[in-house]
């Protein structure tokens, strides 16, 4: 992070400088960190320029220019996502940043620091990366301004944009850069970005195989091409064949490239036994609060199948399974072991979500992901293979390394994946729950639930009634942790006020509900913006208002007196009054009704 550091390592000048929106943490799950250790693996010397000034050239100068190029990336969230609330006020902590100060990286940090980095070494290549520039490779709607933005790759003065995970990319473009290549030549990699000029382009891609989208012009004034264009996007999300995506744009090309290939297991667990410190850099003060969920837990798999309309993983991950050996873990587990400050648990084992852990479908090898079909909705598909036998092998094998007390599932489990085999439940309910299970069936309208491509209700009742079983069996007193969305599309008031109702009546109550926010390249996000299932055409009702999403929210948090404003507004406008009791001061009370009086 210093010339002192490089002249303490023997270097004189830098192969590759990572700039990055989060404060440097040496832990696999900052992206900055893992490409680092990547490159420097691979005999490559990198530096990185975190969280810079981005009003001050010259901390963009600290480290030289680089022998071969510079990569730019917000850090581990969208910089928009991480500097703004649902409600669009500042936030007041960025878990990423010192003392999760505020305020440490820009808003659209990639295209502030490709400014930067362009305005400082005008020749020196620059490649974007990263969360933000993966999920705004192309025309994608920005809920923080209300309208459809360009391809960040249109707005940056970058050479190359990375999408996905991106290891196997980085490395690509090193070698060939060290090799004397141009970079404005690259274009034949996978899982990258690139623009040209719109009068050569055809020419340029003349018998390739490619979809012309419809245009960036196109997309942002007709919602119905926006939706078409993303069901188009998401078909091709398939690693092996799918098909080049071109979309013009007013001033430049852009075209992506096929995604790139999953890693081999073999390399997937390289990449992750490299030897981080799982320490924040010695020149930060102040703890990084991101590292501590993380410090000692264990990433098994990446990707995740159960395309969530909400979630932006099958744009980023995939939506195939990718899983580490179980050797490669319990050899991560002793590493833990052997570090200070550890206390003897392991917080956290799984992935986006715990038990998809060698999971894979039949399918997959030869053919990839279905385009026309969901592996979990509107049911766990038959061709799926959910056996959990090699994710218990593995939680038992890490509870019988010395040094190790007790190995914790803090990661979200699928419930109904847990469903098809009930000894994986009871087991994790014997050793592996510290009193909560984390499930987020996220409504309990089937309304919804369908928008959201997530089980039924009743699903999430069969799993309540097996996890209660399972704890009454072993004496157990265990809770479940479920996670709710409020102003999700497809959810009205009559849809929040029949989740209330189920709630109280199920005695579910939870704190944790989260306000829907549009992020870029989610299926739910392209119905909040157009109105229209991108999957079946069909219109949706959408809940678009500041004051509409407050109310769906405050609907949920019923408990809280200082909802009943909005509440009242919403039990008259949806014709429930009957919900409310005798007076106006109401108490939460039992199944007569969902609020009652003082005095009763």
């Amino acid at each position: 992070m210093s010339k002192k550091e490089m002249h303490q390592r023997g270097w004189d000048t830098l192969d590759i400088i990572i700039v990055t929106g989060d404060a440097y943490v040496d832990h696999p799950s900052f992206g900055a960190a893992l490409i680092g250790r990547l490159l420097e693996a691979r005999g490559f010397r990198v530096g990185i320029i975190a969280q810079p000034a981005h009003d001050k050239p010259e901390e963009f100068k600290k480290l030289g220019k680089p022998e071969l190029f510079f990569a730019a990336t917000a850090g581990n969230m969208d910089s928009m996502v991480s500097n703004y609330t649902p409600s669009l006020k500042p936030r007041k902590r960025d878990m990423y940043s010192p003392g999760g100060t505020p305020g440490m990286r820009p808003d659209r940090a990639t295209i502030v620091y490709s400014n930067r980095i362009h305005q400082t070494y005008p020749d020196a290549p620059i490649v974007i990366a990263g969360v933000e520039a993966s999920l705004r490779r192309l025309a994608q709607y920005d809920f923080q301004s209300g309208k459809v933005r360009k391809s960040i790759l249109a707005d940056a003065p970058a050479d190359l944009l990375i999408y996905g995970m991106g290891e196997t990319q980085t490395e690509e473009i090193a070698r060939r850069l060290q090799a004397g290549e141009d970079i404005k030549q690259i274009k034949d990699i996978p899982g990258t970005v690139w623009k040209t000029p719109v009068k050569t382009w055809k020419e340029e891609l003349k018998g390739m195989d490619y979809i012309e989208l419809e245009s960036y012009t196109t997309v942002s004034e007709e919602k119905e091409a926006f939706a078409r264009n993303y069901k188009n996007l998401w078909q091709q999300q398939n690693p092996g064949n799918g098909k080049i995506l071109v979309q013009p744009h007013p001033k430049t090309i852009i075209v992506q490239n096929p995604p790139t290939k999953l890693l081999e297991t073999q390399k997937l667990d390289e990449v992750y036994e490299l030897p981080y410190t799982r320490q924040k850099h010695p020149a930060y003060k102040e703890d990084i609060p991101a590292i501590e969920p993380v410090r000692f837990s264990l990433t098994t798999h990446r990707g995740c199948f159960g395309a969530c309309s909400f979630c932006a993983i099958a744009h980023h991950q995939g939506r195939m399974v990718n899983s580490r050996s179980i050797e490669s873990l319990l050899r991560e587990a002793k590493s833990l072991t052997k570090m200070k400050d550890f206390k003897g648990n392991i917080n956290g084992v799984g992935g986006p979500t715990a038990n998809m852990y060698s999971m894979e479908c039949s399918r997959w090898k030869d053919k990839g992901v279905c385009t026309d079909k969901f592996c979990l909705y509107p049911e766990v598909c038959p061709s799926m293979n959910t056996d959990h036998s090699k994710n218990m092998e593995l939680l038992n094998r890490l509870e019988q390394i010395p040094g190790v007390k007790k190995v914790f599932i803090t990661y979200g489990v699928r419930y109904d994946l847990a469903l098809t085999q009930p000894e994986y439940l009871e087991m994790i309910c014997k050793k592996h729950v510290s009193g909560r299970l984390a499930v987020a069936p996220e409504h309990y309208s089937k309304k919804v639930t369908d928008s959201m491509r997530k089980p039924d209700r009743d699903v999430f009742e069969k799993f309540v009634e097996m996890y209660s079983a399972i704890n009454k069996k072993l004496g157990k007193e265990q809770y479940l942790q479920t996670y709710l969305m409020s102003g999700h599309p497809g959810c009205g008031l009559k849809e929040m006020i029949e989740t209330a109702e189920y709630i109280r009546d199920n005695k579910l109550y939870s704190e944790q509900v989260q306000d829907f926010t549009p992020t870029p390249m989610t299926a739910s996000t392209c119905m909040y913006h157009t109105g229209i299932d991108p999957f079946t055409g069909e219109n949706i009702e959408v809940a678009t208002s500041r004051r509409d999403k407050k109310i769906q929210r405050t609907i949920l948090h019923y408990r809280d007196k200082r909802n009943r404003k909005y509440i009242l507004e919403a039990l008259k406008t949806a014709d429930r009054m009957d919900l409310v009791g005798n007076s106006w001061k109401c108490l939460v009370s039992g199944k007569s009704g969902m609020w009652e009086s003082k005095k009763k």
